[in-house]
């Protein structure tokens, strides 16, 4: 509308018009000897009221008339005295209908067009905002939002600023996060607990601990909550003299161990394979042993690959819920077969991509010579995650194609060098995918981060963040 408004200005002071001598009709004042001593043209043509001239003097003496130049003809929707029009009705009531937007369609990209175009967005459509980019994981879109709230009146609250923590985490980019986090001017405890469960979720423990000793440099004292957190990320970090020494601590403060707390000090020890230990710990617990405990343990049993342990275990569960046991020893129903699929963003936009669709003959080529790299390198194909019944040779080009490995290869050859990929998978990455993408982050020099249904996975050098367990 302001290139509207501004082209219409232009057209009605153009100062190029043509001027034509035309014969209006005048009048002639009677003389008198008022007139004739004020005026020194009261002998020649004066212009009448109807018809305005303007009388101009030649060199010689002499006067000629000139018309005044009519004004140009107006053209359509050119009238300056014609209101302006109105905006559009979803600019003009924009907190209602950028929230019918956000809570009914969903509609991300919409409501971000109407606000690029000047709808004014409230306190509760930022909201609305974030939780939508936070649960399709669109760290482009979240940015997006992150701007115009930076531009808005909003741009200090802390409870926005922490569910913008709690989106980049949940989209995979930390680093964004912690930028955040470190320019607010002012926190809560809410603040830092979404900031050490950030590094949790993206395989970052350590840091989410030292977030924890930050916190208490700060002078806040921690809840049930913060620690649960911090035993999450001693998990994730495989720090367990630092998980227990945590749990210790809880009674300074005054904190009784619930069943949350110690289902996270058997992550702990799991994690870092101690099952012996994590199988005492269970017997020893105050509350009584729980089936989410012992159920925790098998996982980590099957995990390791500890088949007595996992047998005994499954015993134990059979004593303490008689209706899981049977439930697992019963047959279940053949599960109804998912489409794997991958989700790649580049570009400001997301390619989706089916195992079962053809692929850009590019990306094909490019995954061929990735492949003898990788074989160069030392990667060997473990067909183990290759579940049909065909000879080695058709299990290792099976394994080659899996979705996630043509999402990167695509990827590679449609972003700039040393760019950051991010992959979206709706199912668990295999161990060989895992291994494989290892080596192809260091191969061609760039992080790839794989978001499957478990967790983040941050590819970086030949390592993954989440310590080859996931």
């Amino acid at each position: 509308m302001a290139s509207l408004i501004s082209t219409t200005s232009n057209t009605l002071q153009s100062p190029h018009l043509s001027l034509k001598p035309c014969n209006y009709s005048f009048t002639l004042p009677t003389p008198s000897s008022s007139s004739s001593s004020s005026s020194p043209f009261s002998t020649f043509a004066v212009p009448s009221s109807h018809n305005p001239t303007t009388l101009h003097q030649r060199p010689n003496g002499t006067n000629y008339v000139r018309s005044t130049p009519k004004s140009p003809p107006l053209r359509k929707n050119n009238n300056p005295n014609k209101p302006k029009p109105k905006l559009d009705n979803q600019i003009q009531n924009p907190q209602f209908d950028l929230m019918s937007l956000c809570e009914e369609e969903g509609n991300i990209n919409q409501v971000l067009e109407l606000m690029a175009q000047g709808a004014a967005a409230d306190y509760n459509v930022f909201v609305a905002l974030l939780n939508l980019c936070e649960n399709s994981k669109s760290l482009e879109s979240g940015k997006r939002v992150h701007e115009f709230l930076r531009r808005s009146s909003f741009g200090r609250e802390v409870e926005l600023n922490n569910r913008l923590i709690g989106m980049y985490a949940r989209c995979g980019s930390v680093k964004d996060a912690r930028r955040v986090f470190d320019r607010m001017p002012e926190r809560n405890i809410s603040s830092w607990h979404l900031m050490i469960d950030g590094y949790t979720l993206n395989a970052a423990g350590e840091d989410g601990l030292l977030v924890f000793k930050q916190m208490k440099q700060a002078g806040l004292r921690p809840d049930s909550q913060t620690f649960s957190l911090v035993l999450a990320a001693c998990a994730r970090a495989e720090a367990v003299e630092e998980g227990f020494g945590h749990f210790e601590s809880m009674k300074e403060y005054g904190i009784v161990p619930s069943m949350e707390h110690y289902l996270e000090i058997i992550n702990v020890l799991g994690n870092a394979g101690h099952l012996n230990e994590a199988e005492e710990f269970i017997l020893k617990m105050p509350i009584g042993p729980r089936v989410e405990a012992w159920e925790a343990l098998r996982n980590f049993a099957q995990v390791h690959g500890d088949i007595d342990l996992e047998d005994h275990v499954e015993e134990l569960l059979a004593c303490l819920d008689p209706s899981k046991a049977v439930f697992d020893k019963l047959p279940a129903p053949p599960r109804k077969k998912q489409s794997e699929i991958n989700m790649i963003e580049e570009k400001n936009r997301v390619t989706e991509y089916r195992y079962s669709v053809p692929y850009k003959e590019e990306a094909n080529e490019k995954l061929k010579g990735l492949s003898g790299q990788m074989r160069e390198a030392g990667y060997v194909p473990d067909t183990r995650y290759v579940l049909h019944d065909i000879d080695e040779e058709e299990k290792e080009k099976a394994l080659q194609y899996h979705s996630e490995r043509l999402a990167i290869a695509y990827g590679l050859i449609s972003t700039p060098p040393r760019t950051t990929l991010r992959i979206i998978k709706n199912l668990r990455i295999c161990g060989d995918c895992h291994n494989a993408i290892k080596i192809m982050s260091k191969i061609v020099g760039r992080e790839l981060i794989v978001r499957d249904n478990k967790r983040f996975h941050h590819f970086r050098d030949g390592t993954c963040s989440c310590g080859d367990y996931w």
